[in-house]
């Protein structure tokens, strides 16, 4: 039974790259966080999934940090978002600000015409700040998983040293 425990871990860690050194899983759940971030809804799972494939991440790290946006930390992470990407991207007319009172004092009488007005208004400026967010929010996961990880593996002892070699 405990060698196929041990097998199965060995899997395990093949399938889910665990062993990659630790700035390489830092960079996976970096990149996810990063994703989850962005205003693509319904699709991070799978835009993490084909970034991870193509840069060669940990994929499983990469969804981690894909999730770790919960739904109800959405609103202050798109509220951040839009509040920097207002600030970055210029509204001399002061539309996208009139959009966004109208929508918060009158929700019950916006139509199809005004939502589509209203993705048009604020889809860029929303681009943008989620970009700088997820920027910002991978930059710190990064760090924090990185030291995190660097000095649970610094504490670990060796298995493969404590282990008893066969004889040939």
């Amino acid at each position: 039974m405990k060698a196929s425990w041990r097998l199965l871990a060995a899997r395990l860690r093949a399938v889910l790259h665990l062993d990659d050194p630790p700035a390489r899983i830092a960079l996976a759940l970096a990149v996810g966080v990063f994703i989850s971030c962005s205003p693509f809804w319904g699709l991070q799972t799978i835009l993490s999934i084909v970034v991870a494939s193509i840069f060669r991440l940990n994929r499983a790290a990469t969804i981690t940090g894909t999730w770790i946006n919960l739904p109800w930390f959405a609103p202050f992470v798109y509220g951040a978002a839009l509040k920097i990407g207002g600030l970055l991207v210029p509204d001399p007319a002061g539309m996208r600000d009139a959009w966004v009172t109208f929508l918060v004092e009158q929700p019950g009488r916006m139509s199809w015409g005004d939502a589509v007005a209203l993705f048009q208004e604020l889809s860029f400026s929303l681009l943008i700040g989620t970009t700088v967010v997820g920027a910002a929010a991978g930059l710190a996961t990064y760090v924090v998983a990185f030291s995190v990880i660097s000095a649970r593996r610094a504490r670990r002892p060796d298995a493969s040293a404590s282990r008893p070699r066969r004889a040939a």
